[in-house]
């Protein structure tokens, strides 16, 4: 092998360790900042149906039905970027609006449903979640 070569290698490795360095930082992966699964089931806290709004339990009848929904954007692709429920395949999830009276635009509470059935409830615009219990 020439100079020039050891000499990339050697460079591609240190490369190699800085980056690696770079994801793992004081020996915690850079995946920790999403909570594990356990972690998530055991933070997210239950809601009846009946302990939600007026507007909430009605959306949910809705969602149930299968509409007809008030607003365009109900039904579409829920991402869950914030990890907060469980990990599931892209396209598991759909979101949508739960009015809040006074507001003209859709405001900040949604339920997120689930492909098996399961609802969950923000009032917060994702920063916290709470599982429907029906």
């Amino acid at each position: 092998m020439s100079k020039l070569s050891s000499g990339f290698f050697a460079c591609l490795s240190i490369a190699f360790c800085v980056l690696l360095g770079a994801v793992s930082v004081g020996g915690a992966s850079a995946w920790s900042r999403f909570p594990s699964e356990d972690a998530r089931r055991a933070t997210l806290a239950a809601v009846t149906l009946a302990q939600l709004p007026r507007e909430a339990r009605e959306t949910a009848v809705l969602i149930r039905r299968g509409g007809p929904f008030a607003h365009d954007r109900d039904g579409v692709l829920f991402g869950n970027r914030e990890h907060i429920l469980p990990l599931r395949e892209r396209g598991y999830y759909r979101e949508y609006t739960v009015s809040t009276p006074g507001l003209a635009h859709r405001g900040a509470r949604r339920i997120v449903a689930g492909r098996a059935g399961e609802l969950y409830y923000t009032d917060d615009h994702y920063r916290t979640f709470r599982r429907i219990r029906e």
